[in-house]
């Protein structure tokens, strides 16, 4: 019997791969938001809310065609990682690439560098510092393919992010009225209309990673639990319902949609997080096989 042939991917690709990503992820809005835009505008009852929306939908079109970025802020570059079977790459030097490949569309492009040292505020002008870019690396079943997504998360999205430790005895609407209240709470802020990402269960920390992979999911998918998606419903309609609008200016469109992720938790806790991603909800990929890379989002 034969054996399978691995793929193998070089660091330089990744490094490539890395700096384009970033690139394009700034400047080219994924078609499920765009729907979405129009899903909104189409439903969206305040003359108000109409117009900052369609202000909305000009900015991305006059940003793609001219290839300017789509917002000032280049947000903290995050990239997922998932490689599958039959893939042969070297993990650290997979993670340095990804470094270099941002340290160069910042200074090749270049790009306005947001990442600061936490205490002393000092910038490198890279758009890296400690333990950034975030870089997570997960697997998957699918043969001979490594796919590597960008998403620079702003920081005007990524402060209206919330955890608390909910007592399991409160149920399923101690999670509503926390998710709610936070939407609230952020307005504004956020720059809605947003796509509103939910963690529940897990533990703290993995809480608040589910999350961020719900605030960043493509509109239009569903949560792989059964009940987790009855609660995307729910909660997407309670958001809605709240007259926020677009920009915190009155409206229907308050969100896109509310995404949930769930993990298993201990019985004397129910961990729920709340990240919110914004209107200019930006994403890229690039998928690594036998036959090339695609590229995508």
């Amino acid at each position: 019997m034969n054996a399978v042939k691995r793929l193998m991917v070089e660091p330089a690709a990744i490094e490539e791969a890395a700096k384009l990503l970033y690139i394009r992820a700034l400047k080219l809005l994924p078609d499920d938001i765009k729907q979405g835009f129009t899903r909104l505008d189409a439903g969206e009852t305040g003359a108000t809310a109409k117009s900052v929306l369609a202000t909305m939908i000009e900015n991305i079109r006059v940003a793609e065609k001219t290839e300017n970025l789509l917002c000032q802020d280049t947000g903290i570059p995050i990239y997922n990682v998932l490689i599958g079977r039959e893939v042969e790459v070297d993990g650290s030097a997979l993670k340095a690439a990804i470094r270099r490949g941002v340290e160069r569309a910042t200074k090749e492009h270049p790009l306005r560098s947001s990442i600061v040292h936490p205490l002393t505020r000092a910038n490198e002008q890279t758009s890296c510092g400690a333990l950034v870019p975030v870089i997570n690396i997960d697997f998957t079943e699918r043969e001979r393919e490594l796919r590597l997504e960008m998403v620079p998360k702003g920081s005007g999205s990524e402060n209206g992010s919330f955890l608390k430790m909910a007592i399991p005895a409160d149920g399923v609407d101690a999670i509503k009225a926390f998710v709610v209240d936070r939407v609230i709470e952020a307005g504004g802020k956020v720059c809605p209309p947003t796509i509103v990402g939910v963690g529940v269960g897990g533990t703290s920390d993995l809480c608040m990673h589910l999350a961020k992979v719900a605030a960043t999911r493509a509109l239009g998918s569903v949560c792989a639990d059964p009940q987790g998606a009855v609660l995307e419903k729910e909660l997407s309609q309670a958001v809605n319902s709240l007259g926020i609008g677009p920009q915190g200016l009155g409206g229907d469109s308050t969100s896109f949609a509310v995404h949930v992720e769930l993990a298993a938790t201990h019985i004397t806790m129910n961990p729920v997080a709340v990240n919110i991603q914004c209107h200019s909800a930006r994403r890229a990929s690039a998928t690594f096989t036998p036959g090339g890379v695609e590229i995508g989002f």
